[in-house]
Order: structure tokens, then C-alpha cells, then sequence
């Protein structure tokens, strides 16, 4: 069983500690993977389920009495009064927090170059981007800082660094994991989930922080789902299904050579999963549709997060700024402390927001996420889960990404937002490596589905058998 959790409960937590901490300023000096390192960090003595294993946060999941920023200039100096229900569910069991992450502001963007402390580099090529917006999260657990480290996925925050970085990023099904104490950007797509290096390992963290939470009107109980019981149980049997349009290279134009490898890789391993006795077939979803998944995802999540961060004005939070009136202090905050990105998402947040345009743009966007969710609804009537590619290129140079929101992207760097509209368990897995750089292989099934997608991602971890890059 491969997990590196099992492994460190029973080793001495002093030097593990110290051994994390050292890590942690290393490779924060390489990556800049977080804002906040704990040098005061006691091990935890509580004698729960973690027994004083360290681990990360990421900063936009509120700890009292630890600065937490969202990495934004807007909150750089924020300590809050109270602590998220998933922090406090670790703390409980036992584990001790050795720092906060870098992220995208806000959770917005996946470019891990938004963040009020600078950009966040790859460890395994320090030119590329670890992805985001869970980019310290994925780096601390890829560079060996922590066995584990909690994320946020909003449309693909914690699967696509994981892809991008080598490791295994699992978002549970909404409602899973309490999003109390979570600094919000899209409420009805966040979710909060967790890095890790096995699937053993993430399975064994959400375990102890699900459940619910009176907190969180959105929470469900969970008490009766065990993600550990059969997780090494014989997938022989299941049934699995990939979209003919994301995965056939003849539905491209003028493929790149990485995306080629990718998809032959990617059918590779289908013949070898089929070998082991699961069913996997191709299914048509309309190609008009895939490609206005990562349009209508905007629409809707610049909307929501425009709403939801309308309190930061340097009133409620932040600094304040000077200004004339309270309408031109809000403005000088705004204008002086967001990053041109999030500037930009707010525009067309409240553009898509305004009454003239809500037909055109929120309410069409909100038809393309009732469409796919009812599409994949039914498919899961029939399949275990969907498989395809986390994504058809490995992660993209620092100087080479922008967040130019207009460009047509293809519809398999994008599918995983389809996890988030549906609310759906989702799961990146390592796979497959090109030119010495990994590309994830992602599992997304029907809800509460969770215990069944870590099994069938268990064994085709097995069955990959992943050579890490080093």
C-alpha cells in the first residue's frame, strides 16, 4: 500500500517537524510555495488520526490568530477571529500546520502569478508554472515539504497543479468537506479538497474533515461513507467511459506534437486498464457544447465572485485608503490593492451582472452548466466514472501564460470544470511524463460516488505504476 501518511505516523514527530520546516524555507527561497512558514509550530499532541504529522494550508482557509491573505494585497496584514471547520477537524485529529500557501488572489486564475508575494514556480523546471490557484499546496507536497496539504478547487484549483506537478489532487463531492471558513469566490462551484502524494493518503485526510456542518447549509452528513473500507477492492466490472471529441486526436486541427503523445499515451493506458477487466468505451458529446464549458465557467464564476467580494472596500477589510468620501476611499482601495487579473474579472463579473445583459450571459451561461450536468447525470446512470486526460500539455512556461480570458482554449484543458458544475467527486492522478515533465490522468463519477472513484483511482495507480520526476 503505497502511503506516505501510514508511514510517518510512527516516526519521531520532533524531527519531522524540524525536517518540514527546513523544507519549507528551502523551497519557499526556489518557488515561493508560501506566505506564512510556522517557525513557532509545536507538534500537535492531540492523538487523533494524525498524531502530529505536519502539513500546509492554503491561505484563503481562515486560522484564528495566523495571517491569512487569500495572497492578495488587500488582506496582507488580515489575522482572522475564527477558524474554518476543515482546520480545526485537522487540528483535532492531531496534525500540525507548518505554514499557509501561495495561491492565485482570491482562488482566481490558474497561472500561480497573481499573488501580492510574487509568482509561484514549478519545482521539477523552477521556468514553469505549478498551475493554480492551489499552486503552494502542490508544490509543498510535489518538493516533499509535507506529506499533504489542503486546496481549493473552483474549476480545476487543486487536479491541475496536481497534473502539472506530479501528485494526486482529489476534490470530494460539494458538501463533502465544509466550506465554513473558506474566503469565497464562486460559492455554488468552491470546494475545498486536498493534495497529496497517493491516492491512499487523500482518501485518509477528507475521512477525518468531512461531515456536516451546521456552519455550512451546504454541508451533508457523510458519516455513514467510509473512503477507506474497500479502496484496494478488485475494480473488475466497473464501467468507465471517455468523450470521443476530448480524446481523439483526429478531432484536432493541426495537433502539437505533446498533444499527440498525450492522447496515444492516454489510449495506452486505456488497453491496459481494459485488461484488467473494466469496461471503457467512447461516448459523443456535442462539440459545440465542450467548447463554451470554459466561456459559460467565467460568466458564472466572475458573477458570483464579483458578489462575493464586494465587501472588500478598506472598510470591512483591509487598509484604508484616503479619499474624499466613502465612494472614492472604496475606489483608491480597489483600484490600489487588486491585481490587474482580478480587476478585470470584477468588470466583467458585474457586466454579465447588470440587468440588460443577464439573459444574454448568466442565465445562458447557467443553461450550458444545466446542459452538461444533465448529460453527465444520465451517462452516470449507466458508467462508474469518466476518464480522460487532466489536461493536453504539461505545464506551460511562466513566460509564456497570460490570462487573456477571451481565447477559445481547447475543451481538454477545460473538461475538469465539469467535476465543479455537477458538483461531482473528481480525482488527478499521475500517468504519463513528456519531455521529463508529468501530465495528470483524471476520474470525475456521479455524487457521493467518492469512496467508488478513490477505489477505481487506487488501483489504476497501481496499475500506472507513475515514475516521479527527479
Amino acid at each position: 500500500m503505497r502511503s506516505l501518511i501510514l508511514d510517518l505516523l510512527n516516526k519521531d514527530k520532533e524531527k519531522l517537524l524540524k525536517s518540514s520546516l527546513a523544507k519549507a524555507h528551502e523551497n519557499n527561497d526556489k518557488c515561493n510555495s508560501f506566505v506564512t512558514i510556522l517557525d513557532d509550530a509545536k507538534v500537535n499532541t492531540n492523538n487523533g488520526a494524525f498524531k502530529g504529522i505536519s502539513y500546509a494550508l492554503k491561505d484563503n482557509i481562515s486560522t484564528k490568530g495566523i495571517l491569512s491573505t487569500a495572497s492578495s494585497n488587500t488582506l496582507k496584514n488580515y489575522i482572522p477571529p475564527y477558524s474554518a471547520t476543515s482546520y480545526l477537524a485537522l487540528e483535532r485529529e492531531g496534525a500540525t500546520l507548518i505554514g499557509k500557501t501561495t495561491m492565485d488572489e482570491f482562488g482566481m486564475g490558474g497561472t500561480a502569478k497573481t499573488a501580492h508575494t510574487g509568482l509561484v514556480r514549478n519545482p521539477l523546471d523552477t521556468l514553469r508554472t505549478p498551475g493554480g490557484s492551489s499552486a503552494g499546496s502542490a508544490v509543498a507536497v510535489s518538493a516533499g515539504v509535507v506529506p499533504f496539504a489542503i486546496g481549493t478547487d473552483t474549476g480545476d484549483s487543486i487536479r491541475k497543479p496536481a497534473s502539472y506537478t506530479g501528485i494526486v489532487g482529489y476534490k470530494p463531492t460539494y458538501g463533502m468537506i465544509s466550506r465554513y471558513g473558506l474566503m469565497p469566490f464562486a460559492s455554488s462551484l468552491d470546494h475545498v479538497g486536498v493534495l497529496s502524494k497517493y491516492v491512499y493518503d487523500a482518501a485518509y485526510v477528507v475521512n477525518y474533515i468531512k461531515g456536516k456542518d451546521e456552519k455550512d447549509m451546504t454541508s451533508f452528513d457523510s458519516s455513514n461513507i467510509d473512503l477507506l473500507k474497500d479502496i484496494d477492492k478488485d475494480i473488475k466490472g466497473k464501467r468507465l467511459f471517455y468523450i470521443k471529441e476530448i480524446a481523439d486526436i483526429n478531432e484536432y486541427e493541426n495537433p502539437s506534437d505533446e498533444l499527440v503523445s498525450i492522447l496515444k499515451e492516454f489510449n495506452n493506458k486505456i488497453d491496459a486498464i481494459r485488461n484488467i477487466g473494466v469496461e471503457v468505451e467512447e461516448v459523443s458529446i456535442d462539440k459545440k457544447l465542450l467548447n463554451v464549458l470554459n466561456t459559460a465557467y467565467i460568466a458564472i464564476a466572475t458573477a458570483e465572485a464579483t458578489s462575493n467580494l464586494s465587501n472588500m472596500t478598506g472598510i470591512q477589510f483591509g487598509e484604508r485608503e484616503d479619499g474624499e468620501n466613502i465612494y472614492e476611499l472604496m475606489k483608491n482601495f480597489r483600484t490600489k490593492n487588486f491585481s490587474s487579473l482580478i480587476k478585470r474579472r470584477f468588470v466583467i463579473g458585474s457586466f454579465v451582472l447588470q440587468k440588460e445583459n443577464q439573459e444574454r450571459y448568466f442565465v445562458n451561461a447557467q443553461r450550458v452548466r444545466a446542459k452538461i450536468v444533465s448529460i453527465m447525470n444520465d451517462l452516470f446512470t449507466k458508467y462508474d466514472g469518466l476518464i480522460l486526460p487532466a489536461s493536453g500539455n504539461v505545464a506551460p512556461k511562466l513566460s509564456d501564460i497570460n490570462d487573456n480570458m477571451s481565447k477559445t482554449e481547447l475543451a481538454i484543458n477545460n473538461h475538469m470544470v465539469i467535476g465543479n458544475f455537477g458538483g461531482y467527486p473528481s480525482i488527478t492522478i499521475p500517468f504519463v511524463n513528456y519531455n521529463n515533465l508529468p501530465v495528470g490522468l483524471n476520474i470525475t463519477g456521479p455524487k457521493v460516488s467518492d469512496a467508488n472513484i478513490l477505489n477505481i483511482a487506487y488501483k489504476l495507480e497501481e496499475l500506472i505504476d507513475y515514475k516521479e520526476v527527479r
